[in-house]
């Protein structure tokens, strides 16, 4: 499987099941100094993700009928990975950038960001 196949079957991060399920599973999956900026614009450190996930489990982007799209991948070097794509929520439309790290066998997202870019629609398609 390539990095890109590999990469893909975990995004959107926190919403597949191959990223994980559980609270011990999120914890694994990011490096210790992993932050991300949400849509809003506001940054979040790892302890205020997982606080938030522990409180609020997040919704399986398959089951919920999410389309990713647009996913394209960057080696940067070093085990490190850029990882991009679109991601339509209902009329919700945002660009993701995940930066993944190689952890032995698996991976780990180090930073992730998420940019709101306006309600779906086939011009913006």
């Amino acid at each position: 499987m390539t990095v890109f196949d590999q990469l893909r079957r975990l995004e959107p991060i926190f919403h597949t099941p191959a990223f994980g399920r559980t609270l011990d599973d999120f914890a694994r999956r990011m490096t210790d100094d992993y932050w991300e900026v949400g849509a809003s614009g506001t940054r979040y450190g790892r302890a205020e993700i997982l606080a938030h996930l522990a409180a609020s489990p997040p919704v399986d982007a398959g089951q919920a009928g999410w389309a990713l799209s647009e996913a394209g991948i960057a080696e940067l070097g070093g085990g490190t990975y850029l990882f991009t794509y679109a991601l339509t929520q209902g009329g919700r439309r945002t660009r993701r950038a995940t930066l993944w790290v190689r952890a032995g066998d698996d991976w780990q997202i180090r930073y992730h960001q998420g940019t709101l870019c306006g309600r779906a629609s086939s011009s913006q398609l």
